[in-house]
């Protein structure tokens, strides 16, 4: 089996940022969101992990940009679209646009209902972000609680939710190695399949998270580990395949 690997491009005020922890004000600027995908397509990637940070801050939103990106580079990879896709709306636009799948995140907190109507929908095109510190789910930008995990995922489940991806907020951008115990927790508790997002700092990393595949974690999401230049994206795939 091979790991997913998913290296993310998070865009706020039009540029490709990272961001420590998830905390809106901690941005490292990258240039052009549509330069970064490129290069990530370049390097081997088959799916990118494309953010709305703006949508998901709500301050405003990078629309038009990402269905650009979307509409030039989704002949050659899989894009994830996420952030802010709270309403029929934007999500009808990102997959009319092209997008191979959807994250509904704190949405799906605050209208479980709705999200069940979007899974039976779209079906595996629609993923469902879980934000979470310890047990406790966070939501709007990680500002907020949103419930037990759990207790969510029950409800998910039951919707027929095909995907959670996974973030440990405490670990995003801080290079401390994915919480491996969490995922092995989310990925038994359910028949779902799970993207693991966070703290990937290493390619032993990557070795622990492929240990997990058998449970159901088969991707995860690369950030400011690929920016950081911790390894680079060839050298990931070739652990994620191995």
């Amino acid at each position: 089996m091979t790991l997913t690997l998913l290296p993310a491009v998070d865009v706020r005020d039009g540029k490709a940022v990272r961001l420590t922890q998830g905390k809106s004000g901690s941005e490292t600027d990258y240039g052009s969101p549509l330069d970064a995908a490129r290069t990530w397509v370049e390097l081997g990637a088959e799916w990118i992990h494309l953010v709305d940070l703006d949508a998901a801050f709500g301050t405003g939103n990078n629309r038009p940009l990402l269905r650009s990106i979307v509409e030039t580079l989704g002949d050659q990879v899989h894009i994830e679209m996420s952030g802010g896709m709270r309403d029929d709306a934007s999500i009808a636009e990102a997959i009319d646009a092209g997008a191979s799948r959807v994250n509904i995140g704190t949405a799906a907190l605050e209208n479980p209902e709705w999200t069940a109507e979007q899974i039976a929908k779209y079906g595996d095109k629609v993923a469902v972000g879980l934000d979470v510190r310890g047990h406790t789910l966070a939501a709007r930008g990680w500002v907020k609680e949103g419930g037990d995990l759990f207790e969510m995922m029950a409800l998910l489940d039951e919707a027929g939710c095909s995907r959670y991806v996974v973030t440990d907020v405490n670990r995003d951008g801080m290079m401390t190695g994915p919480n491996l115990e969490l995922l092995e927790e989310v990925a038994r508790a359910t028949d779902a399949k799970v993207t693991a997002s966070g703290g990937i700092s290493t390619l032993e990393d990557l070795e622990h998270l492929k240990a997990l595949e058998p449970l159901g974690v088969d991707s995860a999401i690369l950030g400011k580990s690929l920016y950081a230049k911790a390894f680079t994206l060839p050298q990931a795939l070739e652990v994620a395949r191995g």
